[in-house]
């Protein structure tokens, strides 16, 4: 399948000293859900922004390799212009305006829109048609949605843009089990239904890699393994490290309790 989004072997440096990515490459196929995991600090939020072009904000560059989204690189590209291009990133801690309603955040996901031509009216239905929760709400304030509505908030502000390719940074976080089923039985609905390519970060790797055809695990800003999410899934090492099943009786582990837990990882061996 045709890559939508290709990274290849990119280097990512903060502060012109501390390195953060090392020679990362990962693919999205159009249409696909591809799931990319690890643990705090490997890397998946820096490889996010590292597309967005939000690096430089954070006195970050991508030092080496190359990120190209439809066959064209994008290197240096600005936030807005990737935005008009169909690529959209919904941050990690969902960002929306507090202050605003929830119908005026979504008028202002237009705004970064301005010279494509498009009308939002139809947009607008379909955010709703996807959270009829949101129309229900739409002249209540941002801030006082829950924490799960905010998500969904967040999410319809991406499908505003009708993008191609929406980057989504731990839509789970905070969000009790119920919600979390409830926000990704939709991602997938978008998925199969507007055929967004997807590219989802997650440290919950079990709900992830059961809507994702294809996974990537990152430790320590590379990728240390990758494949089809059912071989992932059906992985001992990733069952035991990143699924949480493991031992004796499929007693749930973490590996911070694993006083071996570097030299048992066969990627790593």
């Amino acid at each position: 399948m045709e890559a939508l989004l290709e990274i290849d072997n990119i280097e990512v440096v903060y502060n012109k000293a501390v390195q953060v990515l090392r020679g990362l490459s990962l693919r999205v196929p159009a249409g696909a859900i591809v799931a990319l995991l690890g643990s705090n600090g490997a890397g998946k939020s820096t490889t996010l922004k590292s597309v967005s072009g939000l690096l430089a904000l954070e006195d970050g560059a991508v030092t080496a390799g190359d990120i190209r989204f439809k066959s064209r690189s994008m290197k240096g590209a600005a936030p807005e212009k990737l935005v008009r291009d169909g690529l959209f990133h919904v941050m990690e801690g969902r960002r929306v305006f507090e202050d605003l309603t929830v119908e005026e955040n979504l008028i202002a996901a237009t705004y970064a829109l301005s010279g494509r031509p498009q009308t939002f009216r139809d947009s607008y239905e379909l955010v709703y048609t996807y959270f009829p929760r949101l129309k229900e709400r739409r002249k209540q304030l941002a801030g006082y949605l829950s924490g799960g509505e905010q998500q969904m908030l967040a999410l319809g502000r991406a499908l505003i843009a009708r993008p191609e390719l929406i980057m989504l940074d731990e839509p789970s976080l905070g969000l009790a089990p119920l919600l979390v089923e409830e926000i990704f039985t939709i991602i997938a609905r978008i998925n199969r239904e507007q055929g967004t390519a997807i590219l989802l970060v997650e440290q919950n790797a079990a709900v992830s890699l059961a809507i994702a055809s294809y996974g990537y695990i990152m430790e320590n800003g590379k990728i240390v393994i990758d494949g089809p999410a059912e071989q992932l899934t059906a992985n001992e090492d990733v069952q035991e490290f990143y699924l949480g099943v493991g031992g004796q009786e499929g007693e749930a582990r973490s590996y911070r309790d694993i006083k071996h837990y570097k030299r048992r990882k066969r990627w790593l061996s």
